[in-house]
């Protein structure tokens, strides 16, 4: 059940926050985070990174308020990184290290104490925080030569070093491979202070001591990890479906008898008109029964409207507690991807081929910086593979390439900063199906949640979770349909129902899927046929 936070460390009281446009992220929100590890979920613009910019004071409500127990530190879901700056910059103690290494230089300037006050050993600490987490332990070597999962890492374990009260992770996760989650992990464990995450990453949810979750205008806090709030929430959801139908079984047999007596009425009426006929009544009499019948039936008649307005009541209120939301839902054609047909060549540095034949699903993984994304950039664009390091997956990108054999071929890449801000929604989608009449567009992309005129807005105003659902349908809606897709890191940024929607999609599609993931459960849900792991050389193993 919900739990009572006794002692907590935030509290939202009636919180509402809105944009300079007027556009309202949240509104009217209360509850309270506990002083333990809380994760926080929700389905895509919900509010919860706004949330977490709330709690830090880097945005001001609308209206209400937000009470922390203490100081906050935020880290937000990108991190903004200059290359040029050095690990302690990172870890956000540079200016204290710089003035413990100015005083121990011979400069007794008094206002280098102020900097440094009892935080003699920084460095001692900061070099151990990161050897503690397997990270490189040096404080003055450049972000440039980290990788991004060795980036968020070093961000994090700097939020710990500063020991703010609370402290605020939002999707800590992306982008991280196998072996730098791990690492989180072991410092979520150990984590001391409170901590509210943002995530949909299932195995860092179980390590939280509460689970909270924001939807339709309510935060609600349960104590236990996710599983547990699922499992509680499944129980629910099974009683109020089974209030909603016996609420809508009693409006029906309400409408019934409500019908039921205006056939009644009816009935009467007829028989006063036929005695009026015939005159087997004399006049007063006949006055006096139509005014009783008329008092009679107007009393039954508000007693029956009543009990119709009632069990309506009931359904509208059974059905608040019934959580229906919108889910993408995708019927994709059959892309003709015979058996025995090649699709793909993925060739290591070692000049081992793998092909990617008929229907198969071929997962990607690997290390961070190993440059899987150079790989798939390389085999889509036909360009010949060099250690560049250009591609998002770091500085180490190496020799690997591959060639299409097919040239229908559906991209969702890593980043989806590549639609055209300017185009409207509607052009994205039809630049892939340049045949397919508009309004049968409009009727496809309203199963991505699409709808009206928000298929005429530009993209450069959507949200991360509408660009990300636009992104998703140009791809899956290209007519003729792709024999290839390929996806890079697509859960990043999904909340966990969306995720559980691309699963049924790509479950459904009957042609070639390659596709790179650091999201293990992601990946065994899906169940590829092979899996091809990247090393640092750019080798190419089948395991």
């Amino acid at each position: 059940m919900p739990s009572y936070v006794s002692h907590p460390a935030v509290v939202l009281n009636d919180l509402t926050f809105a944009w300079p446009d007027g556009s309202i992220v949240l509104q009217g929100i209360s509850g309270a985070f506990g002083r333990g590890r809380t994760g926080l979920t929700g389905l895509n613009g919900a509010g919860k990174s706004t949330l977490l910019r709330l709690i830090a004071g880097r945005l001001r409500p609308t209206s209400g308020s937000v009470v922390v127990s203490g100081t906050a530190d935020h880290l937000p879901q990108r991190l903004t990184l200059d290359v040029g700056a050095t690990v302690a910059d990172l870890l956000g103690v540079r200016p204290v290290v710089d003035a413990v290494r100015a005083i121990t230089g011979g400069d007794v300037r008094p206002e280098l104490f102020d900097v440094v006050g009892d935080d003699w050993d920084v460095a001692e600490r900061s070099v151990a925080a990161l050897s503690a987490a397997g990270l490189p332990a040096d404080l003055d070597r450049t972000v440039g030569t980290l990788s991004g999962g060795e980036a968020m890492l070093t961000a994090v374990v700097g939020l710990r070093l500063r020991g703010a009260d609370v402290a605020l992770l939002d999707e800590p996760t992306n982008n991280l491979d196998g072996d730098a989650r791990e690492r989180l992990y072991d410092l979520v464990r150990g984590w001391r202070g409170a901590l509210i995450v943002v995530s949909h990453d299932l195995a860092l949810l179980e390590l939280m001591d509460e689970t909270a979750e924001l939807r339709a205008g309510s935060l609600t806090t349960f104590g236990g990890p996710y599983s547990e709030y699922r499992a509680w929430l499944d129980v629910r959801q099974e009683a109020a479906e089974q209030a909603l139908r016996t609420a809508e079984q009693t409006l029906r047999r309400e409408r019934r008898q409500r019908i039921a007596l205006e056939e009644k009425v009816a009935h009467s009426e007829r028989q006063a008109r036929k005695d009026r006929a015939n005159r087997r009544y004399v006049p007063a009499a006949i006055r006096e029964r139509k005014n009783k019948a008329e008092r009679s039936q107007g009393t039954r008649r508000g007693l029956a409207d009543d009990r119709v307005a009632e069990a309506r009541a009931a359904v509208d209120a059974a059905e608040r507690a019934v959580r229906d939301d919108d889910r993408i839902v995708v019927d994709l054609p059959d892309p003709d991807v015979p058996a025995g047909r090649r699709i793909a060549v993925l060739t290591g540095s070692d000049g081992r081929e793998h092909v990617l034949q008929g229907p198969e699903r071929v997962a990607l993984t690997g290390p961070n910086g190993v440059g899987k994304t150079t790989l798939l950039e390389r085999l889509l664009h036909g360009r010949a593979a060099v250690r560049d390091g250009a591609g998002a997956d770091g500085p180490t990108a190496v020799a690997a390439s591959g060639r299409l054999l097919t040239d229908r071929v559906g991209y969702l890449p890593q980043r989806i900063d590549v639609l055209d801000d300017a185009a409207t929604v509607l052009d994205t989608v039809r630049a892939g199906a340049p045949d397919v009449p508009p309004g049968e567009l409009r009727n496809r992309l309203a199963r991505f949640l699409v709808r009206g005129s928000a298929v005429y807005q530009p993209v450069g105003t959507l949200s991360g979770g509408e660009r990300f659902r636009v992104a998703l349908a140009r791809m899956l809606l290209a007519d003729p349909p792709a024999q290839l897709l390929v996806l890079d890191e697509p859960t990043n940024n999904l909340d966990i129902d969306s995720t559980d929607r691309l699963v049924e999609a790509l479950s459904a599609y009957r042609g070639a899927l390659l596709l790179v993931s650091h999201d293990r459960p992601f990946l065994e849900r899906l169940s590829p046929d092979r899996e091809l792991r990247m090393d640092h050389d750019g080798v190419l193993t089948e395991v």
